[in-house]
């Protein structure tokens, strides 16, 4: 049993880094950037109609 209790644990510490590798790469100062210039390209090309009814 106690080499079941070593896997779950390597297994979480494992799950865990992943998460904070990836915290870390979507929250950098590079990403960031570069997220911030795609969204803002969404934004700037939204030529489609809303509803496709005019008031």
């Amino acid at each position: 049993m106690d080499m079941q209790n070593d896997l779950r644990m390597i297994v979480t510490l494992l799950g865990l880094l992943c998460f904070i590798g990836i915290c870390v790469w979507a929250y950098g100062k590079r990403s960031r950037n570069r997220f911030d210039d795609i969204a803002q390209q969404v934004i700037a090309d939204d030529d489609s109609p809303s509803s496709g009814r005019h008031s």
